[in-house]
């Protein structure tokens, strides 16, 4: 049979162990609380996922996904793994799994949120010395008080209630702006937030079992700093830009922790050698490269592209700091919790930092260096469709933040005065106000169940092309969602589509000669000449920066080889451009610009232009456009949402363009339907109101002149 412990042993016990950790109550509350939370987050982005392909960089991901292939640099070869995967699911179609991902990766990152900030509750507990100082010369005079704000919250409310903060947490991220928005669409932004979090929440196990660890029996144990280490080299193969942000706060948490000691130890080694165990995920990329798979961006396949890829050195010419972003960063921060007029998240997020300034300053610089981290990283990069996910870090510090300061108010709960007024429901529900109206602040912007604007925007363009034809265009959102309807759905096999950009990268030829073989083998002459100079210039740039002959001749093979395409396909099938392309006010592309107005009458024909060789133009051959959710109020879009700025404008533009080219003709009554249509999408849109007037007028008065 079993000794009884004697009192002095059991007194012992519970005065060196925190009360939250003991409780089999406490630990069962939160295993349910943090599967609650994951379950409420994933049937929210469920219920909200989007359809189909969205904008951006969804088709291309989608395509790489798909065909394991190599996405854009860094190459996310974790994400594209991982998206394979999901491509499998016996569901929907490929989009619809591949956006499932996101919403699967959402939702464990609200979980761990909720797991994290539990974990700095119980850090928290155990760094009460105070109180502990206070309690001993209690216990000495025969008294008892509470240990801790643990104790004292146990006394009038159960388990359950004790975890409010972390429960707000995980609730708050779940229905934050930035998590919600790529929890529905196929991008790597929320696998990238899970795994930061899965690095944080190990790292504040490791750090309560170094503080704790004088009063337990056995040495500190580094499992779940080694753990933080793989996952933190893993995560680096998502987006390594923001997760590397995170090793200052990392340094300064494992200083506080575990000393300067640490750095000098082999523990530091171990953890080293974890996170490279992590970080080679990265051998995918010369591994995918050498099957030559049809999304080959980069073909890292030997050392040298290899390091140009996963250090994005094509996009290091964004790199531009401004002091300017700083009001840009604000913004999002203000919206990122729910309505911007009320900014309870920023609020509590606030009482958040000074809380922790004053109770555990270890953590409060982290978080602080992590929000200090992100923002000078921001200032420093120009960008614009997904800004707000290069701040997801910052806006996790602010998420945890937040708990701390409901951590606050639960300071105040159990008093007498408190107590009489907050029963566990009524606190339950001041604490769910906040998530709630988080909810219903994003939910508009967020909920993109009927999202068809990508898959109209490509379809709408496919349908007025005749077989064969070329299509060129720079815009990215057009051409990302084209490799998704292209390529995977198999709508217009027989159109040529390039992207002019990407024609500045040689691995695009690969692509090119895989899916367009006679179109590279008509201009063969000029497409080797100027892959020549490409490739020259791709080893060394400078030398074509600081020599005015060189930097000629390829911008003349550039231009050649285009024009070689243009010509070409126009013997057998009409040449198609998109409205960045043929109106350039100075902008990239001039040449080509100017070659197509010169050689070809340019008609508006729904979103592109047609190059034709005659000034004539039948009025009712035009194309129906599909504008689902564009401007019926389905859908919500802030002003800097890539549909307001990039895709929107579009239709505006060519529904005037037509309109105006068929009032040339002196069609007055299809061009004002085609004013009509553009007015329909934007009634304040000043130059189709204009032309409207002067073709009424028109119509009106014929004598007038067309």
């Amino acid at each position: 049979m079993m000794e009884k412990p004697k009192a002095d042993q059991l007194a012992t016990t519970h005065n060196n162990n925190p009360p939250m950790q003991q409780s089999g109550s406490f630990t069962t509350a939160r295993q349910f609380l943090a599967a609650g939370v994951f379950l409420l987050a994933f049937l929210l982005y469920a219920f909200t996922l989007a359809p189909t392909v969205t904008l951006v960089d969804s088709g291309e991901l989608i395509l790489a996904a798909k065909t394991l292939g190599i996405a854009h640099p860094p190459g996310f070869p974790l994400y594209v793994l991982l998206a394979h995967f999901a491509t499998l699911l016996p569901i929907g179609n490929l989009a619809l799994r591949v956006h499932l991902l996101s919403a699967l990766c959402a939702a464990l990152a609200s979980m761990l949120m909720m797991l994290l900030v539990s974990e700095t509750l119980l850090t928290q507990s155990s760094l009460q010395t105070k109180a502990k100082r206070r309690k001993d010369k209690l216990r000495k005079r025969g008294k008892s008080a509470p240990n801790n704000l643990a104790d004292a919250v146990n006394q009038s409310f159960p388990p359950l209630w004790m975890l409010a903060p972390a429960v707000i947490s995980g609730l708050l991220l779940a229905v934050s702006r930035t998590l919600w928005a790529y929890a529905t669409i196929a991008e790597v932004y929320t696998l990238n937030a899970m795994l930061i979090l899965a690095v944080i929440y190990l790292m504040m196990r490791w750090r309560r079992q170094i503080r704790t660890a004088h009063t337990l029996p056995q040495a500190p144990n580094d499992k779940a700093l080694y753990l933080a280490a793989f996952f933190f080299g893993l995560a680096l193969g998502v987006h390594h830009v923001t997760v590397g942000l995170l090793l200052p706060a990392l340094a300064a948490l494992v200083w506080a922790s575990a000393g300067l000691r640490f750095f000098t130890s082999k523990r530091l080694l171990y953890a080293a050698l974890s996170a490279f165990s992590g970080l080679s995920i990265y051998l995918y990329l010369p591994f995918a490269a050498s099957r030559s798979p049809l999304m080959n961006w980069g073909d890292p396949d030997n050392l040298e592209r290899f390091w140009w890829h996963i250090t994005g050195r094509q996009y290091q010419v964004f790199f531009d700091f401004s002091l300017a972003r700083i009001s840009e960063f604000a913004a999002l921060s203000i919206r990122e919790f729910g309505f911007p007029w009320l900014p309870l998240g920023l609020a509590l997020a606030t009482v958040g930092f000074v809380y922790l300034f004053k109770h555990d300053k270890a953590m409060f610089f982290f978080l602080a260096l992590m929000v200090a981290a992100d923002l000078l990283y921001g200032l420093g990069y120009e960008i614009d469709e997904d800004k707000d996910a290069y701040y997801l870090p910052a806006f996790i510090a602010l998420t945890i933040a937040a708990g701390s300061g409901a951590q606050w108010f639960m300071r105040f709960l159990p008093t007498p005065k408190f107590r009489q007024l907050f029963t566990p429901w009524r606190a339950a529900m001041i604490f769910l106000l906040l998530p709630l109206l988080t909810l219903a602040g994003n939910f508009r912007y967020n909920n993109r169940s009927r999202y068809f604007i990508a898959h109209d925007y490509v379809t709408n363009i496919l349908q007025g092309l005749e077989p064969n034809a070329l299509l060129l265009t720079s815009d990215w959102q057009v051409y990302s969602p084209m490799l998704y309807v292209r390529q995977l759905e198999g709508q217009r096999p027989d159109v040529v589509a390039i992207d002019v950009n990407q024609l500045r990268r040689s691995w695009y030829f690969d692509y090119l000669r895989q899916v367009y073989p006679e179109v590279i083998e008509q201009s063969r002459k000029a497409v080797e000449a100027y892959l020549e100079d490409l490739k020259s210039w791709e080893q060394n740039p400078e030398a074509y920066a600081n020599n005015p002959k060189l930097s000629e001749r390829i911008n003349t093979r550039f231009y050649d080889m285009i024009f070689s395409f243009i010509n070409t396909r126009s013997k057998v099938a009409p040449v198609y451009a998109t409205q960045e392309i043929v109106i350039n006010r100075g902008g990239p592309n001039m040449e080509l610009t100017t070659f197509l107005n010169e050689k070809f009458t340019l008609i508006p024909k729904g979103l592109l232009f047609c190059a034709s060789t005659t000034n004539a133009v039948a009025p009712t051959n035009d194309v129906a456009l599909n504008t689902r959710g564009l401007a019926d109020g389905t859908l919500k879009f802030a002003d800097d949402d890539v549909v307001i700025k990039k895709v929107l404008p579009v239709y505006l533009s060519m529904l005037t363009n037509r309109g105006r080219f068929l009032a040339a003709q002196n069609h007055h009554a299809q061009a004002i339907e085609a004013f009509h249509q553009a007015l329909a999408l934007d009634a304040s849109y000043t130059p189709a109101r204009n032309l409207l007037n002067a073709s009424l007028e028109s119509l009106q008065n014929p004598n007038t002149g067309k």
